[in-house]
């Protein structure tokens, strides 16, 4: 049985800081434009010699610019900034607005009373501000009299014009005439 002569050992909690960037010994270029922690040019230094500016001031050493000739890296907290990035993507995600679309079926020989219901929920849902497409499926030879279909779809989007826009004019998709309406939006 042969025996290896290598040793598990357990890398520096800084060594593995990133999954993105490239930080301090993962850093494989020799030489790189420095930039220290204030923003100032350092100019072009080698590897070790940037390491060991970053551990002086005990910083990091992350590569910014990797594809730049020479490389560019700076001298920042990487944790600090890994943090401050979070919190950025995460209020950009809070202020996302997400936009579902919603489906009215109605059909061409649709009743007064039926499309007044269908018409009531397409409008819940354009104030809570999610798009409407409003589809009506033509059965056996009923698609021989599109436009009952059509004139069903313009009445739908004429009583929807004061919260709605038309995004996509009643158009034909198979046995299928659908239009989309998107809210307005308020300023």
């Amino acid at each position: 049985m042969k025996q290896t002569s290598y040793s598990l050992k357990k890398p520096w909690r800084w060594l593995i800081i990133s999954k993105d960037m490239l930080v301090n010994e993962g850093i494989r270029a020799r030489e790189l434009r420095l930039v220290d922690h204030n923003g100032e040019q350092l100019g072009v230094k080698s590897r070790n010699e940037a390491l060991e500016i970053a551990a002086r001031v005990n910083l990091d050493l992350v590569l910014v610019a990797p594809n730049a000739k020479p490389p560019v890296a700076r001298i920042m907290d990487y944790g600090k900034f890994r943090f401050e990035q979070q919190k950025k993507d995460k209020e950009a995600r809070k202020n996302q607005k997400v936009i579902n679309i919603k489906e009215v079926r109605l059909s061409p020989t649709i009743d007064e009373h039926d499309f007044n219901t269908k018409l009531r929920n397409g409008r819940k849902f354009l104030e809570k501000g999610d798009k409407v497409k409003a589809s009506i499926r033509f059965r056996g030879r009923a698609i021989t009299h599109k436009e009952i279909g059509q004139r069903v779809l313009n009445r739908f989007a004429e009583e929807c014009n004061d919260l709605a826009t038309v995004e996509s004019a009643p158009k034909m998709d198979g046995r299928s005439m659908f239009l989309v309406l998107a809210p307005k939006i308020e300023k």
